[in-house]
């Protein structure tokens, strides 16, 4: 029994949602490869080789790769899939987009969104935005899955030797091409990965409001910035930030929610955080259920007197 986990890399080094899915694999027994499919990923395959756990790093290297294409990756899946008992992928856009294709090709269910592994066919995953948690078993003879990352810890990024094996790139698949991207500058740390998220709510009235009250406490606790989904609607935060069952999953070790009321929605994306904070006027805001800590204030007054303080 053999798992594949699909890594997700830049070209260059492995991304943080790949370290979260090695460790679901391993819990699957058996040993655990790691597919990097891209173009000049060699230092990306190095890196995946350096994992504490992986025995084995598939690099396969083609220009059509080069943009984690669905239809080029899952492409690249399909043609060593025969090896494998399990593929996971990170359950993040990318993973999300290529492992249903590759499930459909397989004609298996994908069991989504595991938060933990029971035993080699049995799965955790949430439901109904995390207010229950089901148990899925599969009887497929391949597991195709998703990883939530904030159920998993990370491997050890180093400390592992694996080999480095080279594989054939599938062909273009020719249903889709690169055209551009458009990436935001932030100095900030990423979202999913940081270790410390202040969050505004839609309370902050306004864009400048948010930007004005959430940025020096980030700022001063080197955090990453958070919305919740009344904000990004109303305009007040960019729709990347947004954290939530329809934005990002996060479990930092410090979560603080300033004039956010707590949303179940809201509160499926972060209330795996390790110590959550709420700031909040209304006693009653459903954030206080979830909250470690609770200041029943005005943010406005609360949040630079906090700032102040450290």
């Amino acid at each position: 029994m053999t798992s594949l986990v699909i890594a997700e890399h830049d070209n260059a080094s492995i991304k943080g949602a790949t370290l979260n899915t090695v460790t679901a694999a391993l819990a699957c027994g058996g040993d655990v490869h790691v597919l990097v499919a891209g173009h000049n990923a060699a230092a990306a395959a190095a890196a995946a080789a350096q994992i504490a756990g992986v025995s084995k790093v598939i690099h396969a290297d083609g220009a059509q790769l080069a943009h984690g294409l669905a239809e080029n990756v899952a492409a690249q899946v399909l043609a060593i899939a025969g090896n494998y008992s399990h593929i996971l992928f990170p359950a993040t856009a990318s993973g999300k987009n290529v492992a249903p294709r590759v499930a459909a090709k397989l004609d298996v269910g994908q069991v989504s969104d595991i938060t933990k592994v029971v035993s080699a066919d049995t799965f955790e995953r949430p439901i109904y935005a995390g207010n229950a948690i089901a148990t899925v078993q599969s009887t497929d003879a391949k597991k195709v899955i998703t990883v939530r990352t904030t159920g998993f810890d990370a491997a050890a990024a180093t400390g592992g030797s694996a080999a480095v094996e080279t594989a054939a790139a599938a062909a273009d698949s020719g249903k889709s091409s690169f055209v551009g991207s458009e990436i935001a500058k932030n100095d900030r740390p990423e979202l999913t990965a940081a270790k410390i998220i202040v969050s505004g709510g839609r309370a902050l009235g306004s864009s400048e409001k948010f930007n004005e009250v959430m940025t020096p406490l980030a700022d001063k606790l080197g955090a990453a910035i958070g919305a919740s989904r009344a904000a990004v609607d109303a305009g007040y935060a960019p729709n990347d930030l947004q954290v939530g069952q329809t934005g990002k999953i996060v479990a930092p070790q410090l979560y603080i929610a300033a004039g956010i009321s707590g949303a179940i929605q809201h509160l499926a994306g972060m209330k795996d955080s390790k110590v959550i904070v709420a700031i909040n006027k209304d006693p009653e805001a459903p954030i206080f259920s979830v909250a470690d800590y609770g200041l029943e204030a005005d943010l406005f007054t609360a949040v630079p007197e906090l700032v102040k303080a450290l």
